[in-house]
């Protein structure tokens, strides 16, 4: 039996947005926020180094909503999450301007600590840690 040939066809059906909770707004968060900002206007058929489809099984990169950032480091915590992406000690590139997101980073838990090294270039933020599940459920927005 032959094999069935793949379509690139964008399919039309949507669900609404993919709503994305980061955890440790580091160098990798920062690339990620970055990306969906410089990317949300691709046309389906765009070659994009690094992103195989942008448009996929419905959803296309400005599908992507953050809803919430967590983070325990004094730079971060209490800011937007387009100011907390290009705090130190992160040193992504910084390849888009992103707007901001009306999504402030909340104070994380450090039940284990932070590690050695770690400790010596991440320095806790003050304060107690965010009740993060009462204050995502009492902020959950509607479906799209």
């Amino acid at each position: 039996m032959p094999a069935k040939k793949r379509t690139t066809r964008a399919r039309t059906r949507r669900r609404g947005k993919i709503r994305v909770a980061i955890i440790g707004v580091g160098n990798c968060a920062s690339s990620l926020v970055q990306g969906v900002h410089y990317y949300r206007n691709a046309k389906a058929g765009d070659r994009i180094p690094g992103i195989m489809h942008v448009d996929l099984g419905g959803y296309h990169i400005n599908d992507v909503d953050f809803v919430a950032a967590i983070d325990v480091d004094r730079n971060k915590v209490g800011k937007d999450l387009a100011d907390a992406i290009y705090q130190a000690p992160n040193n992504t590139y910084r390849f888009a301007d992103v707007p901001r997101t009306g999504v402030k980073v909340s104070r994380g838990m450090t039940h284990d600590g932070i590690g050695k090294y770690l400790s010596e270039i991440v320095k806790k933020a003050p304060g107690a840690t965010d009740d993060i599940v009462s204050s995502r459920c009492s902020r959950r927005a509607a479906p799209s």
